[in-house]
């Protein structure tokens, strides 16, 4: 009886029968390859801010990130100082953890994700004084659009 009583209270909390098939899990252990050069501090610290969020990050240190994996789909206005790639996507910059785990979810017919430059605020780079920046994303011709604002 009791278990029955539980089992119907955790349903109406969770949203009826179908809201986990509806609502996938957040990625937990994703794994994710991140490229970056020896002398960049910022890149090791969106790497912890990765590690936090539960992914299973391998790090791969280089010469140069331009000719890591994944570089040549990434329009060269939205690139940055390092490069990751999860799943079939190429995660460019301090993306936050949460919006490629949202973008994963969603899992779009597109090629990935960026955060262009280095914006004060992001992750990787805290500052006192963050500024606003866009999450950018792109297709295989090139078009861009914002997936997310921060």
């Amino acid at each position: 009886m009791i278990t029955t009583l539980t089992s119907l209270l955790l349903i109406a909390l969770l949203g009826g029968p179908h809201a986990v098939a509806e609502h996938p899990p957040a990625v937990a252990g994703e794994k994710i390859t991140v490229y970056k050069s020896k002398t960049c501090g910022c890149c090791g610290k969106w790497v912890e801010h990765l590690q936090k969020a539960g992914f299973d990050v391998t790090v791969h240190v280089v010469d140069s990130v331009d000719n890591a994996p994944g570089r040549d789909r990434v329009p060269a206005e939205l690139r940055s100082c390092h490069i990751a790639s999860v799943k079939r996507y190429v995660i460019e910059g301090h993306v936050p953890a949460d919006v490629i785990k949202d973008f994963l979810a969603k899992n779009p017919e597109l090629e990935g994700l960026a955060v262009p430059g280095m914006p004060a605020g992001s992750p990787g780079m805290e500052s006192p004084t963050p500024q606003p920046y866009d999450v950018i994303t792109w297709d295989r011709t090139g078009k861009k659009s914002t997936f997310a604002k921060r």
